[in-house]
């Protein structure tokens, strides 16, 4: 398949941030796979690396393509010395056992990096499948829908990156009809096509319902018995559908601290659906005005938060949510690489004020830096040890650039 001067000019409107960790990574690895959900930017991003290396692009959903691979061994080592960019990979499960030997013949010979770039919409199957047959050989990587940093940072950008949700196509359409056109059809798409592929069949009228259900408890408690009661099935089925939607980076379970044996702490995770844009479009949620007087407001001010803040937080970092049986709270505990531990609490206020409640668990945790991510544009002490952050300043810091 050829790039297209459409692909450049997309690739080009916004720059996204990992495209030099997968230039970094590739230099690293023979095999990198970039998984991430359906229309998220992987192939565009894809594009964007192979104008520079002269790559070749399949994409394992087009008979032509698939034609080309009747033979993959013979077909690819026509193209020795070229970077191999594999779409949809998880249609082809059969030809990891051929990369890992054209891999092993490559590095007998002194080529060890940067043969082949898989790019799939992520499950636990394909995750299994290449960990296990490319053990040793592969790297991952996952690419999310734009972040604050990608979009520019100011107050506007960020209204609308939170109102449209990061998917290029929402985020980047004419109008907030025309963005939430493409959010609902994005949806649909996935309940009647895409997710069929990677599980036993699921009634799409059912798993909208249970989506739709997570959207409405956004950043609530994770209780899948009240889940399948509401939805009339067992609790089984209704953790398999979570399970299903977390596997394909569709729904994030955040888990809750445990390490402190001291405290009666709460153990059910919190459970968010990632992109604020499909929280809204499952909840007919059309425009600013609908939103900020909808009472989902405040738990997907905070989801966006999260998601923005782990897009861009160093490699192993752990996430976690801390919150005691006698009230004691806060919505974000980091862990950096090293152990420093940061505890985050997010607002939606100009003038944030956290609770009593916040600093008690502050104290529990021992955490070094304390921050309150609020909507405002300066950065100020709300405490000596508390911070008011905007959040393109805390991304910033997050990410090591922070003056």
């Amino acid at each position: 398949m050829q790039f297209t001067e459409r692909d450049s000019i997309i690739a080009g409107m916004i720059q996204r941030r990992l495209l030099p960790i997968l230039t970094e990574r590739l230099s690293e690895a023979p095999a990198v796979a970039l998984l991430g959900p359906r229309q998220v930017g992987k192939t565009t991003l894809a594009f964007e690396l192979a104008g520079a290396r002269n790559a070749l692009y399949l994409d394992l959903e087009s008979q032509e393509d698939q034609a080309k691979l009747a033979e993959p061994e013979l077909y690819l080592s026509r193209h020795e010395g070229r970077l191999v960019i594999l779409d949809e990979i998880h249609r082809a499960p059969g030809l990891l056992p051929v990369l890992r030997g054209i891999i092993d013949r490559a590095r007998r010979e002194g080529h060890r990096d940067g043969l082949f770039l898989l790019l799939g919409s992520a499950s636990l199957d394909l995750l299994h499948q290449s960990g296990e047959t490319l053990a040793g050989r592969i790297s991952f990587l996952e690419l999310a829908p734009f972040n604050v940093m990608e979009t520019g940072g100011d107050p506007d950008a960020t209204d609308r990156l939170w109102l449209r949700g990061g998917f290029p196509d929402s985020y980047l359409a004419a109008t907030e009809p025309a963005s939430l056109r493409w959010r609902q059809d994005f949806i649909r798409t996935y309940l009647e096509r895409d997710i069929p592929q990677f599980g036993p069949r699921i009634a799409a009228e059912a798993l909208r319902r249970f989506w739709i259900m997570l959207a409405h408890n956004q950043g609530g408690l994770l209780n899948v018995a009240h889940l399948a009661r509401n939805l009339g099935i067992d609790a089984k089925t209704a953790g398999s559908y979570i399970d299903l939607l977390a596997d394909l980076l569709l729904v994030r379970r955040l888990p809750a601290w445990c390490a402190n044996a001291g405290k009666r702490l709460v153990r059910s995770p919190k459970v968010y659906v990632r992109d604020s844009g499909v929280v809204h479009a499952l909840l007919s949620i059309r425009d600013h005005d609908a939103l900020v007087s909808h009472p989902v407001v405040g738990g997907s001010w905070e989801g966006f938060v999260i998601e923005q803040l782990l897009t861009v937080a160093p490699e192993r970092t752990q996430a976690a949510f801390y919150r005691t049986s006698s009230g004691a709270e806060v919505d974000l505990v980091l862990t950096l690489p090293g152990g420093v531990q940061w505890a985050v609490e997010v607002k939606r206020s100009l003038s944030p004020r956290p609770e009593k409640g916040f600093h008690i668990a502050c104290d529990d945790l021992a955490a070094e830096r304390r921050f309150v991510v609020y909507p405002g544009a300066e950065t100020y002490a709300i405490t000596p040890t508390t911070q008011a952050v905007p959040l393109p300043h805390m991304m910033r810091l997050l990410a090591g650039e922070a003056v």
